[in-house]
């Protein structure tokens, strides 16, 4: 596996030579901003230089390279696998009601022989990305290992994209499969939010839309807890996500964070389902906490170096970089410490990551959370 990355300056120009890795089982994996829908003669030079290559991309709330975070850049991986064979495959989800469908057709295009592991990258907005995630667990068997993010948009919440046939596209979900059994893909996530305040009963929710905790609003809740924050909902939703679980018993919480709200019906849409008759409670942020999640989730991947370069695709909450501020590169620090030296970290801000649960490592949707996933070859 021979492996570049590099990354544009804020005039979005690429002022290094392109690396020779162009081949049917290259990888080149782009982020940047939802700009790019205006123009993207920038993928242009990308598209003629690799002209065989497999590229996935998408928008973002911040783009990760190395251990910096910037905004109106481009960060690129170009990945050429020796003993892996890649496959890629895009689809039109439209609706979210249309994301479990949408899952189960990429996950059947992928299926075969010698298949290790799925990459995929959503719409942020126009998705249920729990039923997305379902529609993978429907179809593929537990030794795959499924990982990826929904696109971002910054704290706008207005439009996200992936890229579909190389060029930035609205409503798409693009996937592809790694096959060979020299392949090496670890994942790992941690959050670091702490709960607050009492655990209430979701009375009444459809999907991912929640409508009433405790028998009271939903959206009234939440804007009791945010005060003037409340003015600046969904962006200012991203600083309290949700925690829910299945029971008292449940010991494998999942965090929810907000996409958008409706005044008229008190209700919240959030990036995954909340159950109806599941316990929910607010989360606050710990800025300690949070950092070391983020190193927590590169031990989580149990990686062990070899002799080959490492890609680490780092995939953060927007929920994460707004309560960090500052110290966000903090996160980005800690999982390096832990990687190998030949590791190069590419990534993005998202409203929402993709990883295997610890439970039973089900693909599961993931908010607030560093998500990380880790390639080589043997």
């Amino acid at each position: 596996m021979k492996l570049s990355t590099f990354h544009t300056n804020s005039d979005k120009v690429f002022e290094q030579p392109f690396p020779d890795l162009d081949s049917e089982d290259t990888l080149i994996l782009l982020f940047a901003d939802s700009s790019l829908l205006d123009d993207d003669s920038i993928l242009d030079p990308l598209k003629d230089y690799f002209p065989t290559s497999k590229f996935m991309g998408c928008s973002t709330a911040g783009e990760i390279f190395q251990n910096t975070v910037q905004d109106q850049s481009v960060s690129v991986a170009v990945t050429k696998f020796d003993h892996t064979k890649l496959q890629s495959f895009s689809t039109e989800v439209g609706l979210p009601e249309n994301s479990r469908t949408a899952g189960r057709h990429l996950a059947d295009n992928l299926l075969e022989d010698n298949l290790q592991a799925v990459f995929l990258l959503s719409d942020g907005l126009n998705i249920n990305g729990s039923e997305l995630v379902k529609g993978f667990n429907d179809i593929l068997p537990k030794n795959v290992v499924v990982t990826g993010g929904l696109a971002g948009d910054g704290p706008r919440f207005e439009r996200t994209w992936v890229l579909n046939d190389g060029h930035p596209t609205q409503n798409y979900v693009t996937a592809i499969g790694f096959y060979g059994n020299m392949l090496h893909y670890n994942s790992g996530y941690k959050g670091g939010w702490d709960v607050f305040g009492p655990e209430r009963i979701v009375t009444k929710s459809k999907g991912n839309i929640l409508y009433s905790l405790d028998d009271k609003p939903a959206l009234d809740l939440y804007k009791t807890y945010l005060g003037e924050l409340a003015a600046e909902l969904p962006s200012s939703g991203l600083l309290f996500p949700l925690s829910i679980r299945k029971d008292a018993g449940d010991r494998n919480p999942l965090v929810r964070t907000i996409l958008a709200v409706d005044d008229d019906a008190k209700s919240l849409t959030f990036a995954g389902d909340i159950p109806e008759g599941y316990l929910a409670q607010l989360m606050k942020a710990n800025f300690d906490n949070l950092i070391e999640g983020a190193q927590t989730a590169a031990i989580h991947t149990n990686f062990e170096s070899t002799s080959s370069d490492t890609l680490a695709i780092g995939i953060s909450c927007v929920g994460r970089r707004l309560v960090l501020k500052e110290r966000v590169e903090e996160e980005l620090e800690a999982t390096l410490d832990v990687l190998p030296d030949n590791t190069q970290l590419v990534g993005y801000y998202s409203y929402g990551e993709i990883s295997p649960n610890f439970v039973n490592q089900d693909c599961d949707l993931h908010n607030q959370t560093m998500t990380l996933t880790i390639i080589s070859e043997s």
